[in-house]
């Protein structure tokens, strides 16, 4: 008993000489794993970097975009606010009726003159005169006499006396003129001269308005119905059509108002008035001559940019938004309509801009009242600054689908004279603290979004290691 426990005492050294090897060698199997691990690690992390180098592209390393940033761009290649514009005073566009109506041309009257229109024999008794009532549109009460129109100069035919000039005239100073008429030529008496004199139908004056705001409904919210107002759907829809106008209505507001009122917001906020007089027709013919001559001459020097087709002076061009205390400063004779004058209300078509890079792909329509800047025209896209990315954009960085920065700089492709172009650099996280860095999009733009190289290489470090470095530590242990 004595010589084991003696034995057992002295082999106590030995039997701890093992345990601090075993566990030596279990640490060192630890170690070797671990570095086994690492290895792995990173020989899959290489794979790794090609396979999103190859697969998702660092487009902030392989796509650069050689971009200005916003605070150090010229003023001339920002967009105009439009928020501080308000509309104009409609009343601007309608003229001032008389306060009686005036007789003119094409004007219909109703006369009624006992004994003479119409003709009864001396004996006979008298003939009431006809009663006239008016169609369902018009607004004049119900006439009697017999319809008489007013000719082309002015003058108005009756019976047994030479035409009588009533162009200009009231229907009381028509009344007396025929009465005095009659007397003067010894038809009628005076007690006998009491002619009646009525309107039946005003004058009309034919003007042409062509709208292309028709048809849609409800706006445009969305990249489907941008789609559609782009490629020609119903929202595109052009109406028009031959429109009259009464007497001393033929303004450009009473033309809106008959064919569906102010444009709409497919349309631009502005209304174009084409005369129909020729002297019009050949200034502006003069004036296409002019340009086609001078765009022929640039075409002469290969290194010169082609003229831009400017606005043609003989459009009148009324704005239905102006800045505040501006007045479109409009005569009479400017809103007034003559016969084949045209009323043209023109598509917001080309009013849209596109998205690329990390934004889902696709053209929007711009908003026509209002300021539209980069976190808007992003929001507008299906992508918020902090969210993920909408549908048809691509994952984008080499971190992958896994990678949880959110990209940080957008650039505006914004076209400029002579097919040139500027990119605007944004920086979306100077944009979200400071209004003044959100650059207003304008018609045309198109907004590409890109990883900054810090974001891609930190998308990478935490995709890699929540991809690769906790499955192999979690394999080797």
């Amino acid at each position: 008993m004595n010589n084991s426990i003696a034995n057992l005492g002295k082999k106590q050294p030995r039997a701890e000489g093992r345990d601090r090897g075993d566990s030596r060698a279990c640490r060192g199997g630890l170690f070797d794993s671990l570095r086994t691990g690492v290895r792995c690690l990173s020989a899959k992390a290489a794979a790794a970097v090609l396979m999103a180098g190859s697969l998702t592209g660092c487009s902030a390393l392989t796509q650069p975009i050689d971009g200005v940033p916003a605070d150090r761009l010229p003023q001339q290649y920002f967009a105009e606010p439009k928020n501080d514009l308000v509309p104009v005073d409609i009343s601007a566009l309608s003229l001032e009726p008389p306060r009686e109506y005036l007789i003119g041309p094409d004007d219909i009257l109703g006369v009624y003159i006992e004994g003479v229109l119409p003709f009864n024999p001396p004996n006979a008794p008298p003939e009431p005169p006809p009663v006239n009532f008016p169609d369902a549109e018009s607004t004049l009460p119900p006439s009697i006499g017999y319809p008489i129109a007013v000719q082309e100069d002015g003058t108005l035919a009756l019976p047994l006396i030479e035409p009588l000039n009533v162009d200009g005239l009231t229907l009381d100073q028509v009344r007396d003129a025929i009465r005095d008429a009659y007397i003067d030529n010894d038809i009628l008496r005076p007690e006998k001269a009491r002619p009646i004199v009525t309107i039946i139908r005003e004058r009309t004056i034919d003007v042409i308005v062509v709208r292309e705001d028709g048809g849609g409904g409800g706006g445009l919210t969305n990249q489907s119905v941008g789609a559609q107002f782009v490629l020609g759907g119903s929202d595109r829809s052009a109406t028009g059509g031959l429109v009259k106008l009464r007497a001393y209505q033929n303004d450009i507001l009473h033309a809106l108002v008959e064919t569906g009122g102010l444009p709409g917001l497919n349309a631009k906020n502005q209304v174009k008035i084409l005369r129909a007089t020729k002297e019009n027709r050949e200034a502006r013919e003069a004036f296409l001559k002019k340009f086609r001559a001078q765009r022929q001459a640039a075409m002469l020097d290969p290194c010169a940019c082609l003229p831009k087709l400017p606005e043609d002076p003989n459009i009148l061009r009324i704005p239905l938004r102006l800045p505040p205390g501006e007045s479109p400063n409009l005569s009479q004779e400017q809103i007034t309509l003559k016969d084949g004058d045209i009323v043209y209300i023109e598509s917001r078509a080309t009013e849209i801009f596109y998205t690329g890079g990390l934004l889902p792909g696709g053209q929007f329509p711009m908003p026509r009242d209002y300021d539209l800047d980069v976190l808007g025209a992003m929001a507008l896209a299906g992508q918020g600054v902090y969210g993920a990315v909408g549908g048809g954009g691509r994952p984008g960085g080499i971190g992958g689908q896994i990678a949880t920065i959110p990209p940080g700089r957008l650039f505006i492709l914004r076209q400029t004279d002579c097919n040139g172009q500027v990119a605007i650099e944004v920086d979306l996280t100077k944009a979200i603290n400071d209004p003044r860095s959100r650059p207003l999009i304008q018609a045309g733009d198109t907004l590409i979004l890109q990883y900054k190289a810090e974001e891609e290489l930190l998308n990478f470090g935490l995709g890699t290691f929540f991809t690769y470095g906790i499955q192999e530590l979690l394999r080797n242990n």
